[in-house]
């Protein structure tokens, strides 16, 4: 399970400058493709080779106010999340009240708490940082995230916390993890895989409560069934924060090769089915769109076609998704789904020779040669794959600043058109041709 650390605290204490300090650039949520949404509430950070995930939340504030007590929703759910929750205190401004009955809040969780003085932007506010024992949450850190001041100290203390790599390891199995929106049957689906009923289903959103691990053989083939948890805590407050099922749908990410990505066939694609597409999409996870309750849906010859057809333009980013239909409740058309598994799968570690990569480009750079771009041409000569899960490819040219992105998709596509790279994405790193002039 991947090791996470929440930061917490009042309205405008700086939570949202710290984590944006902590991820630094590694969390891209740009894209010139329609149809992705993003969340900026999660984030991957690094410090001395250990990486883990941040959540942000919101300001929690005690005022009887209806958006206030959704907030404040939000931000107890990421606590129960994670193993090291960063407490943010305003520096300035000193101790409140609202700090207190964080505190009082953050006892009860009984995690790893570190208080995390902000706007420490000087020598001369290190002593407002004293007053903050008084929360009896241990020794407070003065920081500036805005200047990045004291963020070795924090970090310094979170990877402290950090236990040693335990995620399981499946070496010779196909893994997949059941991802989507809850209430799209993703329970169901894991009981017709596994022909029991060892999970809970039920219609209410947020039934499931834990990520589960399910080896199993399947026409002598192995594979690892992760399926994925709804919301820890119900009632109504808790099931309207159905997005933050997405916690544990990124641990499932993490250790699985194939996501799939279940969508409900008779009530059709909404912006959170995106949201959770996009998640796959950051992980760089082969995937396969699984439209389920196909059994619900009046059809014909041509239903499966059209519906096809619909739901790759609302996902336009996953237009290497194989998109397959089934039926979890009369477990029905599950050879399909596993054919598009398997095939994923494949590809997703698919090794390809230097040789035929280059001639490839060679062919794609012939046939629509570079525009100028930032006052120069882009001149490819060679590229190689470097590695796997997905197959990613090091792209040597002149100057990457002459790549407009616009080409770099046109070789997406042309390398896609000359090798079955179905269910996977592919990386692409340009690398600047270094000169053999001595």
């Amino acid at each position: 399970m991947s090791f996470k650390v929440a930061i917490v605290g009042r309205p405008n204490v700086g939570k949202s400058s710290l984590f944006n300090r902590l991820i630094g650039t590694r969390h891209a949520i740009t894209d010139d493709q329609p149809g992705i949404t993003r969340d900026r509430l999660y984030g991957q950070a690094e410090w001395l080779t250990q990486t883990f995930e941040v959540i942000d939340t919101g300001g929690i504030d005690y005022v009887d106010a209806p958006f206030l007590t959704e907030i404040r929703v939000q931000a107890e759910i990421a606590m129960d999340e994670a193993d090291v929750i960063l407490f943010v205190v305003d520096g300035v401004s000193g101790l409140h009240d609202e700090d207190e009955m964080i505190a009082k809040v953050l006892y009860k969780r009984q995690k790893e708490v570190i208080v995390v003085v902000n706007k420490i932007d000087d020598q001369s506010k290190i002593p407002s940082i004293y007053e903050f024992y008084a929360l009896g949450l241990g020794d407070p850190i003065g920081v500036s995230s805005i200047h990045g001041i004291g963020l070795g100290d924090v970090l310094d203390r979170v990877i402290s916390f950090k236990p040693e790599n335990n995620m399981p390891s499946y070496d010779e199995a196909t893994t997949f993890a059941i991802v989507g929106r809850p209430n799209v049957g993703k329970s169901s689906l894991m009981n017709a895989i596994l022909n029991q009923e060892r999970v809970i289903t039920s219609d209410i959103s947020g039934t499931t409560r834990d990520a589960i691990d399910t080896p199993f053989k399947r026409q002598k083939k192995s594979y690892v069934v992760i399926d994925t948890a709804g919301i820890k805590k119900r009632g109504k407050i808790y099931e309207s924060f159905d997005k933050y099922s997405v916690i544990r749908a990124r641990s499932a990410l993490e250790r699985a090769d194939v996501a799939l990505l279940v969508v409900d066939g008779n009530e059709g694609i909404i912006e959170q089915d995106k949201h959770v597409g996009g998640l796959i999409q950051d992980y760089y996870k082969a995937v396969v769109i699984v439209v389920n309750k196909w059994d619900l849906i009046d059809k014909d010859e041509k239903t499966m076609a059209k519906m096809t057809k619909e739901i790759q333009s609302h996902f336009q980013f996953f237009d290497y998704a194989e998109v397959v239909f089934v039926s979890a409740k009369d477990k029905t058309r599950l050879n399909p789904l596993f054919d598009a598994i398997d095939l994923a799968s494949g590809n997703y570690q698919k090794s390809l020779k230097t040789s035929v990569l280059n001639e490839i480009l060679h062919e794609a750079t012939l046939k629509h040669p570079t525009a100028i771009f930032n006052h120069g041409r882009a001149n490819f000569t060679y590229i190689t794959q470097s590695g796997i899960k997905p197959p990613t490819f090091q792209l040597f040219v002149n100057n990457p600043d002459y790549v407009h992105f616009s080409y770099l998709r046109y070789l997406h596509n042309a390398f896609r058109e000359a090798i079955d790279l179905k269910g996977t994405p592919i990386k692409f790193m340009l690398r600047k041709k270094v000169s053999d002039d001595i």
